[in-house]
């Protein structure tokens, strides 16, 4: 029907204008054609200014059809999500109704088979109490408190012992904190004598007039001293010495010698003090890799690269509890070597293993970690074998021994550190301190014997099954080592090891 509207006005202006022509071709007048075709063109724009006007009214009623059809579709998905929504809600809250009375079921189930181990306990009870009361009716008055006491006896026994398993192992969360408060009021209270031994060296001057000398115009030279060796030089009102301190032993021995250097020059000024320094310095050098030369050429130890001999030798400026570090180790090796020469394990890994094995305490100050993973370390890095870096970090048992060289090794190091004299104590100090220790153990009761071993650093308590039970042999451990603390002086520390073995034998006939 638009479509005829749209052309119904065309065919019009094209028929008036055919008969506008017609009449004018036939009248021969122009102004009437002219006329005619303006008024056609008229009517030609108007009818094109309508179809206009109709196509942009059907393009904007296809629009608003189109949007309410999307407007519709949009609402019935947002209701079917709605919808699933609640279903899914749904079927969640079912799921847990579910577990929930799964659960319940399961506790039910629970209690039940609680109840029925609480009856069937409580049966037992009875008939154990039953079969007691029977017992003890046919005792005496003396006979039935005699067996009550001995039993509760037990039971305390066994519960003190619980006890204090459970107390030990809560205090242990608190083990680092207070060994580490305890370390450090030890080291404050410490004697000076100790600490003076193992990092003082006291160098003799011919006379109280040289330390004006030593100080300098406004204590120059003692600062370009200290500045040079890196020990604290003390200047103190001691007749005839000057002290030098300092934790490093080497640096220490630097020091000492380029100090008796100057004293002996008299020259003692900055750039005299730098001079003598660096002499005294390639003199020490040299004295180290000779001391560590020295010290494999009397264990018998070949090929090992000189930063390990030069590291060995310097060992020879180490002291502990008195002993010399350098001459402890060529003693391991000797001891060491011996052991493995006598059981057949391999004499060149249990020598070379007891020479090395204090290798990191010539640089332990320097490096962190133990002494003995610092060896391990330096040796591993020099090409030194496995099976000698095992045997040195595994002298203190800080790594498991796996080797029977790496436990002859650990033999070897506490017979020389603990045999006697080698740390300030006679024989006769030696001897008496191995008997107080079997004396204690052996004071005991339900003991059969004690060995005192491993130079007195460790005591084995043999004690009779049938007189110690295993919470007793607990207890027993911890008095004698408390009674050790209380009774003996000894350094370090010592291990008591009770042993409660129960033998059963038979004869077949």
């Amino acid at each position: 029907m638009d479509m005829v509207l749209i052309l119904m006005p065309i065919v019009v202006a094209f028929v008036v204008g055919g008969v506008a022509s017609v009449l004018a071709l036939r009248l021969g007048g122009r102004d009437v054609v002219r006329n005619a075709r303006e008024q056609a063109g008229r009517i030609v724009a108007d009818a094109e200014g309508q179809r206009r006007i109709l196509e942009i009214e059907g393009h904007d009623a296809a629009i608003r059809h189109r949007q309410e059809a999307e407007n519709e579709a949009r609402d019935q998905r947002r209701e079917i999500t709605r919808v699933e929504r609640r279903l899914e809600q749904r079927e969640e809250g079912i799921e847990r109704r579910s577990e929930a009375l799964e659960r319940s079921e399961q506790s039910l189930r629970d209690r039940t088979a609680a109840l029925e181990r609480a009856e069937h306990a409580v049966i037992e009870a009875r008939e154990e109490a039953e079969a007691s009361l029977a017992r003890v009716a046919s005792l005496t008055l003396e006979e039935a408190r005699s067996e009550l006491l001995d039993r509760l006896d037990i039971e305390l026994r066994d519960e003190s012992a619980r006890r204090v398993r459970i107390m030990e192992a809560s205090s242990k969360a608190e083990a680092d904190t207070r060994a580490r408060k305890v370390l450090a009021t030890v080291i404050q209270r410490m004697t000076s004598e100790i600490t003076a031994e193992t990092t003082v060296s006291v160098v003799p001057i011919p006379s109280d007039e040289i330390k004006g000398r030593i100080i300098g115009r406004e204590g120059r030279n003692i600062r370009a001293f200290e500045a040079a060796t890196g020990c604290d030089l003390i200047i103190d009102d001691t007749p005839e010495v000057v002290t030098v301190s300092c934790f490093d032993p080497v640096r220490r021995e630097i020091a000492r010698v380029a100090l008796g250097r100057l004293i002996q020059d008299g020259r003692i000024q900055p750039t005299r003090i730098e001079e003598a320094v660096e002499r005294a310095r390639a003199e020490v050098d040299r004295s180290i890799q000779e001391s560590g030369e020295q010290a494999l050429v009397d264990a018998e130890v070949t090929g090992l690269h000189p930063e390990v001999v030069k590291t060995l030798g310097r060992l020879r400026f180490r002291y502990s509890y008195g002993q010399n570090q350098l001459r402890h180790c060529v003693e391991t090796s000797w001891l060491a070597t011996a052991i493995a020469a006598e059981i057949g394990a391999n004499i060149e890994i249990a020598r070379m293993g007891g020479l090395l094995h204090d290798l990191g305490k010539a640089v332990d100050r320097e490096l962190e970690g133990t002494h003995a993973t610092i060896g391990a370390e330096i040796a591993k890095r020099f090409g030194v074998s496995k099976e000698v870096v095992h045997c040195i970090a595994a002298h203190h048992e800080e790594v498991k021994p796996e080797t029977t060289e790496a436990l002859i090794v650990m033999i070897a190091d506490a017979i020389s550190g603990s045999r006697p004299g080698a740390r300030r104590e006679s024989a006769d100090q030696y001897i008496r301190r191995l008997e107080a220790l079997e004396a204690i153990a052996n004071s005991f009761e339900g003991v059969e014997q004690s060995f005192a071993i491993q130079a007195g650093r460790e005591v084995r308590v043999v004690v009779r099954p049938e007189a110690v039970d295993d919470a007793g042999a607990l207890r027993l451990a911890r008095d004698v080592s408390k009674q050790i603390e209380e009774s003996l002086q000894y350094p370090g520390e010592i291990k008591v090891t009770v042993v409660r073995e129960t033998r059963a034998s038979a004869v077949a006939r």
